[in-house]
C-alpha cells in the first residue's frame, strides 16, 4: 500500500514543558506504506516551519520542494518496507492544535493567547501520534530545516526510540533568535491584527502574501520563477495562519540541543546545501566536531545544489544516494 491516508488523533490533558496543560490536542498526520506487526518498520518524517504533512504525498509541494521522490515505493525512504508517518506539527495550520483552534474551556480562538510551546512538547506529541498508530521503534527520523531541529530533538528526548536520524539543510540550535520580533512588528502594522485576535476580521491574507513572497526568495527561488512564486505564495498565504509563525518561531527562538547532544546514541546522517544563506556548509565542520565529540557516529553530506534552502526537495536528486545508503545501513 503506497497511497497517502490521512487521519486526526485527538487526545486530551497534554501537559507541556513551562506546566501549563492544553485540555484537548488533536495531531493532524499523513502515512504512506504498511506498518510491520512489530510495529518496527516506521519512518517518521517532519516537516519545515511553513509546510506540512503533505510533504511525503506524491505530486503534493511544500516550502521545501516534494519529497514524494525520496518517500515512495523504490525510493530512498521505501514505502514497501516502510511505514512512513509525517505528523503536523503541533501550534502549525495543517489540522494540528493551533492558535485558530477553539478552547474547549471558553469556546473561542486561542489566538494570541496559546500556551508557549518547545521543541521537546512538539516531539512528545508526535510520540503520543506513533503509539497510538502501534509504532513501537523507529528506523529514522528524517527531515529538513525545522524538520532537522525535530530529528535532533527526537535523538535527544527519545534517545532509544530511533535507529537513526538525518537533520538536513539545519542545525542543533536556532540560527536567528530574533524572528518572533520582527514578524510582530510586521503583523502589527497590518489592521486587520487586532493584537493576534483576527479570527473574526478579512484575515491576515495580503500581509502573509508579501511575507511568503520574500521567504521563497531568500530561500533560493531564483526572480526568473516570478510567477511561480506568486502562485507559491498565494496558495500558503490562504492556508497558512499567522499566530502558527509566531508559535512555532518562538519554540525554535528556545532550541538547543548542543548542551544534550552526548544523550544521542544512534547513527546521524547530517546534510547540508552548499547554497543555503539559512543553514550555510560553514556550519559542518562545528557541528561534526561537536557530534564526534560527544561519541556520536556522524557523516556529513553536502548537497551540490544551486536550489539554496530548498535544495533537499528541488535536488532531491543529488542526495537520495546519500540517504539510501545510510537507510539501507539502518
Amino acid at each position: 500500500m503506497t497511497d497517502t491516508v490521512h487521519g486526526r488523533y485527538s487526545f486530551a490533558d497534554f501537559r507541556l514543558q513551562n506546566g501549563e496543560v492544553l485540555p484537548e490536542v488533536t495531531i493532524a498526520y499523513a502515512t504512506r506504506g504498511r506498518l510491520a506487526p512489530d510495529g518496527r518498520n516506521a519512518v517518521l518524517v517532519t516537516h519545515g516551519y511553513t509546510s506540512g504533512q503533505r510533504m511525503i504525498e506524491a505530486g503534493a509541494g511544500s516550502s521545501e520542494g516534494a519529497w514524494s521522490t525520496l518517500v515512495g515505493p523504490g525510493a530512498p525512504i521505501d514505502t514497501e518496507r516502510c511505514f512512513v508517518v509525517c505528523s503536523n506539527m503541533l501550534g502549525s495550520s495543517y489540522g494540528s492544535t493551533n492558535a485558530a483552534t477553539r478552547d474547549p474551556r471558553t469556546g473561542r480562538p486561542y489566538g494570541p493567547r496559546f500556551p508557549h510551546i518547545t521543541l521537546t512538547d512538539i516531539v512528545t506529541a508526535q510520540h503520543r501520534l506513533l503509539e497510538h498508530l502501534g509504532v513501537r521503534h523507529l528506523r529514522a527520523v528524517v527531515g529538513p530545516s525545522y524538520g532537522g531541529f525535530q530529528a535532533f530533538q527526537w535523538a535527544v528526548t527519545f534517545p532509544n526510540a530511533m535507529n537513526g536520524i538525518v537533520p538536513v539543510v539545519s542545525s542543533p540550535q536556532a540560527q536567528s533568535r530574533d524572528r518572533v520580533a520582527t514578524l510582530l512588528a510586521r503583523f502589527e502594522r497590518d489592521p486587520n491584527w487586532h493584537g493576534g485576535d483576527y479570527y473574526n476580521t478579512p484575515g491576515m491574507g495580503a500581509t502573509l502574501l508579501a511575507l511568503r513572497v520574500e521567504t521563497l526568495k531568500r530561500y533560493g527561488m531564483g526572480p526568473d520563477r516570478e510567477a511561480e512564486i506568486t502562485r507559491a505564495a498565494t496558495a500558503w498565504a490562504k492556508e497558512f495562519d499567522a499566530n502558527s509563525l509566531l508559535i512555532l518561531g518562538r519554540a525554535m527562538e528556545s532550541y538547543d540541543v548542543t548542551p544534550d547532544l552526548a544523550r544521542i546514541r544512534v547513527p546521524v546522517l547530517y546534510v547540508l546545501s552548499r547554497t543555503d544563506e539559512l543553514f550555510p556548509p560553514s556550519l559542518a565542520p562545528g557541528v561534526m566536531q561537536s557530534l564526534r565529540k560527544a561519541g556520536v557516529d556522524a557523516t556529513y553530506f553536502e548537497i551540490d545544489s544551486d536550489q539554496g534552502h530548498l535544495a533537499s526537495g528541488a535536488d532531491a536528486a543529488k542526495w537520495a544516494p546519500a540517504l539510501r545508503e545510510f537507510m539501507q545501513r539502518l
